[in-house]
């Protein structure tokens, strides 16, 4: 599919549950970009239906949330259809959890649209985790995680369907997007930026 030159930052809005979430990540990560890379983006995020055609025009989704995932049957298939025809789409948990209402119904909505058993475990060693940061020990862990919210577990693997040996859906238990959620002026308190990860995992949509 024909994509712009310039990325955007797009998030899907579905009709069901609540998808606008961490509303200054965007933001963050865009600054990032800025910061560490050479790619040309629009400063601002922007909002698209799931249900409408102008998802095709983009590269690279966000779908995040906490409450229930039901796809209408015009979102279900924009859905399949743009991750068969080479889109990515990173789906953020908010919840961080395996159990929670989020993560059990866009389960149920990828078995629906790729298969019983599409959504697995990548290994830590994928080429996501040293695209252009380089992490050895896989998804880095989350504050949340670590302070023991949601299901009290350290998620050590990041799941993904994989289409002809690429990702089109990265699904994180780890909720990133909360994680990332500040502005961006307040990255130069924290040892670390941890925004990076967040540019692997664009880098890989663009380039992959």
């Amino acid at each position: 599919m024909p994509f712009s030159s310039t990325f955007t930052f797009v998030r899907l809005q579905y009709r069901s549950g609540d998808w606008d979430t961490d509303i200054r990540m965007p933001s963050n990560i865009l600054n990032s970009l800025i910061e560490y890379t050479t790619l040309k983006v629009n400063l601002q995020e922007k909002v698209i239906l799931l249900e409408s055609q102008e998802l095709f025009s983009y590269p690279f989704c966000y779908l995040s949330g906490h409450k229930l995932v039901q796809f209408n049957a015009k979102e279900k298939k924009n859905f399949e259809q743009y991750v068969r025809n080479g889109g990515f789409v990173f789906v953020d948990d908010c919840n961080h959890d395996i159990d929670g209402l989020f993560a059990r119904s866009f389960e149920r909505q990828m078995e629906a649209c790729f298969g019983a058993g599409s959504l697995k475990k990548i290994p830590n060693n994928h080429a996501l985790y040293k695209l252009f940061f380089k992490f050895p020990d896989g998804p880095p862990a989350t504050g949340f995680e670590l302070n023991g919210w949601g299901d009290d577990l350290v998620h050590e693997y990041l799941k993904a369907i994989q289409i002809n040996g690429r990702i089109g859906v990265l699904y994180s238990n780890k909720d990133y997007g909360c994680e990332w959620d500040y502005d961006f002026r307040n990255k130069r308190w924290l040892a670390e930026d941890n925004t990076k990860f967040g540019i692997n995992i664009i880098m890989y949509a663009l380039t992959s």
